[in-house]
């Protein structure tokens, strides 16, 4: 499943040549129609783990209005635990690249969250690892986990989403319990392909 709709660049013409110099001969220059260039999106991919776990889980990922090619906004997923046991830590993991493009966090920074004497600090992710971690994250990757989830139990996750460069991106989103990779619905590891423009 593809969630976004990849923006097309826009190109600047090149400029044109001003002519031969005064004193020199010149063939007529013949133009030919070219394909202008279009914008694709920087493959962000991720390996499967090693371990899968069989419990299935349905999903989704929206970006859209809230994230568009030139704003900043939300990534919202929404997992269900279709099995009859709870996920214990449920892990979201994308490319750590990303944050060249856009930078995913589970909450917005601000000085009321830390300001001395505020309101207790809560926090509802259980981590938030770049790797290699000490849990097996492995390199290159960031991992948000969230948990438990019982079974039967929906969680909305919106992802704050600060837009770092201006360009469409496309990157893997897995879905773990720990450092094992769930089952879709249709039996296949819980992985999409997330395009944002």
């Amino acid at each position: 499943m593809v969630v976004g709709i990849l923006a097309a660049c826009t190109t600047t013409p090149s400029p044109s040549s001003s002519g031969a110099p005064s004193g020199t001969a010149s063939a007529a220059a013949t133009s030919t129609p070219t394909a202008l260039p279009t914008a694709t999106p920087e493959p962000l991919s991720l390996e499967l783990p090693t371990k899968g776990d069989v419990r299935r889980i349905s999903f989704s990922v929206k970006g859209q209005p809230d994230l568009t090619a030139t704003t900043s906004g939300h990534l919202v997923v929404t997992v269900t635990n279709l099995s009859d046991t709870a996920v214990q830590e449920l892990v979201l993991r994308w490319p750590t690249a990303l944050r060249e493009i856009i930078f995913l966090s589970p909450f917005q920074p601000s000085e009321v969250r830390i300001r001395e004497g505020g309101p207790p600090l809560f926090q509802e992710w259980t981590k938030w690892v770049e790797g290699p971690g000490e849990r097996g994250e492995p390199a290159s990757t960031t991992s948000l986990g969230w948990g438990p989830l019982l079974p039967g139990a929906t969680i909305t996750i919106s992802l704050v989403a600060n837009r770092v460069a201006v360009r469409p991106c496309a990157f893997d989103l897995q879905l773990l319990a720990g450092e094992a990779i769930l089952t879709t619905e249709a039996g296949t590891p819980a992985e999409l392909r997330v395009a944002l423009p």
